[in-house]
């Protein structure tokens, strides 16, 4: 059984794609693929994907929807600044481990 390590990016979180087509690009994480180390984010890496027609699409086409990026390509926005900053992991009062950043050492509210 192959483990999986925690991530350092959560559904929800805003991030800045540091490389790949789409660097320098912002969105919100819409879904994490822990197995793969991929996250699917709004509107970065878009594909086009051909659809055949079908009963609930009688049409079909060609649609636009967004592809999964590699998380080592992700960086966290810090919530507090704005700016992109590495992800570190602390306990906090409760003795409960949470993500700090490590720019400005607060830390980042899940959700």
């Amino acid at each position: 059984m192959k483990r999986i390590k925690k991530l350092h990016i959560k559904s929800g979180d805003s991030v800045k794609v540091i490389a790949g087509n789409s660097k320098g690009k912002t969105g919100k994480v819409l879904v994490v693929e822990p197995g793969n180390y991929r996250a699917i984010v709004e509107g970065i890496n878009m594909v086009t994907k051909h659809v055949k027609p079908s009963a609930s699409n009688p049409e079909g086409g060609i649609e636009k929807k967004e592809a999964s990026i590699h998380l080592s390509n992700l960086m966290l926005i810090d919530p507090a600044t704005g700016e992109a900053t590495r992800v570190g992991r602390k306990k906090d009062e409760q003795g409960k481990l949470q993500r700090y950043s490590k720019k400005t050492g607060e830390l980042i509210k899940n959700g």
